[in-house]
């Protein structure tokens, strides 16, 4: 590891769920072999943005684009052995490829970029339930739902509610809460989706996680929103203040541009990571964190303009 990349790690202590951070990680911790490198790259609210916004774009010129995702997200793999590929939600909507192609060409698009898993967003309902259904063959990625029962829709059985994987001995857990739908969503989309707390979800299945898997890092994907549009609504805010057990939270639907993830407190007082990249795939989220006998010590994260896909 180089010394300028060294010094974006930040120490995290015992007694917290990453730490406390703030402090630089030693150098001689990295001359060993037992540190563990785990890359985790993430988007969200990507909205059918399959080409590059064009030349003329007042804010994003040329940037985005699927082929450009995928150059940077193999670029990545090519440099690190260890690395999850992960979306918040709303994969749908925005451009004429998804009026055409009705979330086929996304679905595909996500799997030759490799995808690992994803979760559902409000706008991925607006083909209708059955036509979210209809392109699920087309992901060769799980989609990951933990707060919205599918039992009588054809979307039955075709969500999991979590994942485990193994990266280099390190176990991960990922889950997925969606938005609230009533209100955000037609009745006609979503059909009889029944939703409930995604919070209490998130608190019931981090936990799940953290102590019956046993897994080394627990991820949500959440669909809630940075902060919520409505007062009452849930957010990520929330989430983290109010369960206990989830390490990071990786956040969509509000389309906000976080320069680095937000350190929250959750409702033991320790430390959770908040981030998300804004929207259309302009830019790529990267977490690497750094275990040590399969114990989170130290996490990297370089300003995400590093990582916008020009």
């Amino acid at each position: 590891m180089n010394q300028s990349r060294r010094e974006f790690v930040k120490l995290l202590s015992k007694g917290t769920a990453l730490g406390t951070l703030g402090f630089l990680v030693p150098s001689t911790l990295f001359a060993t072999n037992k540190l563990k490198q785990i890359t985790i790259l993430h988007t969200n609210d990507t909205h059918s943005q399959i080409d590059p916004f064009p030349s003329s774009h007042k804010h994003y010129p040329n940037m985005a684009g699927v082929a450009k995702r995928k150059q940077f997200i193999d670029q990545v793999r090519a440099e690190q052995e260890n690395v999850l590929l992960l979306d918040a939600g709303d994969i749908f909507q925005g451009t004429p490829y998804f009026n055409f192609f009705k979330g086929e060409i996304e679905m595909k698009s996500m799997s030759k970029m490799g995808y690992d898993a994803a979760t559902i967003g409000n706008h991925d309902f607006d083909n209708k339930v059955d036509g979210l259904s209809n392109v699920m063959p087309h992901a060769d990625f799980d989609m990951l739902i933990t707060n919205y029962d599918f039992s009588n829709t054809s979307m039955d059985g075709k969500t999991k509610p979590y994942k485990i994987f193994h990266k280099d001995g390190i176990k991960i857990g990922v889950f997925g809460i969606g938005i609230k739908l009533d209100g955000l969503v037609s009745k006609s989309c979503y059909q009889e989706t029944k939703y409930s707390s995604g919070i209490d979800a998130a608190q019931q299945f981090s936990k799940l996680l953290k102590f019956e898997e046993n897994c080394d890092l627990v991820i949500c994907l959440s669909h809630l929103g940075y902060t919520a549009f409505n007062k009452g609504d849930e957010d990520d805010h929330q989430l983290a203040k109010k369960t206990k057990y989830i390490d990071v939270i990786i956040g969509g639907h509000s389309h906000t541009f976080l320069d680095e993830p937000t350190v929250m407190k959750n409702a033991e007082d320790k430390d959770v990571l908040v981030t998300q990249v804004g929207y259309a795939g302009i830019k790529v989220g990267r977490l690497d964190f750094y275990f040590n006998d399969n114990k989170p010590l130290a996490y990297s994260s370089d300003h995400f303009q590093l990582y916008a896909i020009k």
